[in-house]
C-alpha cells in the first residue's frame, strides 16, 4: 500500500464524516490518520541516528583473487529501525554488498562481511552506499546516501613461471652499473654503517662483529640490459567475447581459480604480459612495458616492487582499443630500444609486416622474443603458422598460447 493511496483514502473518508457526521466515519478516520502519523514518524526516524562503517581488507587484488569488505551499522537513536536496505551503488562486477536488516533495536548494530571473486580486471569504485527504511506497512519510504567510495584495482592474472630461454642482452663489456640501489643483486659494492629500517638479510655479520657495530651490504646494478615488453592491443586484431559474470551469492571457494581468464585473445595477451613483467622483476631485471590502448602507455624500465605495481596497474586499465598496427607501433617506439635490450612481442597479429621492423631491431643489437596469442582459436581469425615461420627464419624464439592451455606451460615452451 503506498502512501499517496493512503492519504487519498484518509481524505475521502474524513470528508465524508464531514458530509454526513457519522460517528464511525469519524472514527475510520481518526484511525487511518494515527497510522499515517505512526507510519510517518518511523519512516522519518529510520534512516536518522545511524553510523554506517566500511572496511576494505586491501586495495587492490588480481583476477581470479578475492575482493573483501566488513560492514557494519549502528543504531544511535531511541526508536528501531523496524527494516533497513542497505545497497552498494559500487560499479565493481560480481560485488553484491547490499544486505536486508531486520529490526535493529536502539543502541544494537549488525555486521558482515562480504567476499567477492574478482572476475575483471580494471580500476573500479567500492561505494557510496545507500540505505533505505520505512514503516512495517511500506506505507513510506525513506532513503540516506553515505558518500564512502574507496578505489579498488583489479590486476590481471600472472602465473609463476620456472625457466625462460630468452635471449638476453649485457650491456658493453658485461660491466657492472656504478650505481647503488637499495635492490638487492649479485654485484656486493661494500658496507656501510647501519641505518634504521635496513634489511637484517643485508648485514655483514663479519664486518658487525669485528667493528662492533652494525654494517650493511650496498649492492650495484647488474649489467643486463633492459627487458621491454611491447603489448600489440590493435582493436583489429583481437578476437574472442567476455565470458559469463559471476551468479551472485555463488560461494567463491567452490570457483575453480584457473577458469578465471576470459576466452579471448585480449585477456590472454595481457595475462601473458603481466606475468612475465613479474617474472623477470622477481628474477632482479629492469623491466619497461609499451602498449598503445586507449592511449600511448610508455612505461620505463626500472626494478623492483613499485615497477611491478606501475606495470600490473597499467595492464588493468588497458584495452584493445588501439588503431595503430604492430609495425606501426614498432616504427615509432623504436628509438626507445637501446643497444642489447631485450624485447618481448606479445600479439594476435597474423600479419607478416612487422617481422621486417623486428628484422631491422636486430640488426641494431635488439634481442627480440615473440609471444603469438593463436586468435583463430578465440574466434574467426587466420593462422599464425606462416607468421611462425617467417619468425623462425628470422631467428627469433617464439611461444604460441592457445585458448584452453596453460599459459605458464605456453611462455616456459613446453
Amino acid at each position: 500500500m503506498h502512501g499517496r493511496f493512503l492519504l487519498a483514502v484518509t481524505a475521502s473518508v474524513a470528508g465524508l464524516a464531514l458530509l454526513f457526521g457519522h460517528p464511525l466515519m469519524w472514527r475510520l478516520t481518526w484511525a487511518l490518520g494515527c497510522v499515517l502519523a505512526a507510519a510517518a514518524i518511523l519512516t522519518w526516524s529510520s534512516t536518522r541516528w545511524i553510523e554506517l562503517g566500511r572496511r576494505t581488507r586491501a586495495s587492490r587484488a588480481e583476477v581470479g583473487g578475492l575482493a573483501e569488505e566488513s560492514f557494519s551499522i549502528h543504531n544511535r537513536g531511541w526508536l528501531p529501525k523496524l527494516w533497513l536496505e542497505v545497497r552498494d551503488l559500487g560499479d565493481m562486477p560480481g560485488h553484491h554488498a547490499g544486505r536486508v536488516i531486520s529490526t535493529l533495536w536502539p543502541g544494537s548494530h549488525r555486521s558482515w562481511t562480504v567476499r567477492t571473486v574478482c572476475r575483471r580486471r580494471g580500476m573500479f569504485r567500492l561505494g557510496p552506499v545507500v540505505v533505505a527504511g520505512g514503516d512495517p506497512l511500506g506505507i513510506f519510504r525513506s532513503e540516506r546516501r553515505f558518500e564512502q567510495t574507496a578505489p579498488f584495482v583489479v590486476f590481471p592474472r600472472s602465473y609463476p613461471l620456472r625457466d625462460i630461454d630468452l635471449p638476453t642482452g649485457y650491456l658493453s663489456g658485461g660491466r657492472v652499473i656504478r650505481r647503488r640501489t637499495e635492490l638487492a643483486t649479485s654485484n656486493v659494492r661494500g658496507v656501510r654503517s647501519y641505518r634504521p629500517g635496513d634489511d637484517f638479510k643485508r648485514i655483514h655479520w663479519p664486518t658487525s662483529a669485528r667493528r662492533g657495530q652494525l654494517y650493511t651490504r650496498e649492492f650495484e646494478l647488474d649489467p643486463v640490459a633492459d627487458y621491454w615488453i611491447l603489448l600489440d592491443l590493435d582493436r583489429s586484431v583481437h578476437t574472442g567475447e567476455l565470458g559469463t559474470a559471476i551468479e551472485p551469492g555463488t560461494m567463491p571457494w567452490l570457483q575453480d581459480s584457473a577458469t578465471q581468464i576470459d576466452p579471448t585473445s585480449e585477456e590472454h595477451a595481457v595475462t601473458a604480459a603481466a606475468s612475465l613483467a613479474r617474472h623477470f622483476l622477481e628474477s632482479g631485471k629492469s623491466v619497461g612495458l609499451i602498449a598503445h590502448g586507449q592511449r600511448r602507455i610508455v612505461a620505463q624500465p626500472d626494478r623492483g616492487d613499485r615497477q611491478l605495481a606501475k606495470i600490473l596497474t597499467h595492464l588493468a586499465v588497458l584495452r584493445a582499443a588501439g588503431r595503430a598496427g604492430l609495425s606501426e607501433v614498432l616504427s615509432a617506439e623504436s628509438h626507445e630500444l637501446k643497444r642489447h635490450a631485450t624485447l618481448v612481442v606479445i600479439t594476435p597479429t597474423t600479419s607478416l609486416r612487422w617481422v621486417e621492423a623486428l628484422r631491422g631491431l636486430k640488426q641494431r643489437g635488439v634481442h627480440a622474443m615473440a609471444v603469438l596469442v593463436e586468435a583463430n582459436t578465440f574466434g574467426p581469425a587466420g593462422s599464425s603458422e606462416a607468421l611462425q615461420a617467417a619468425l623462425a627464419g628470422a631467428y627469433v624464439p617464439t611461444r604460441v598460447i592457445r585458448n584452453g592451455e596453460p599459459i605458464a606451460a605456453a611462455l616456459e615452451g613446453r
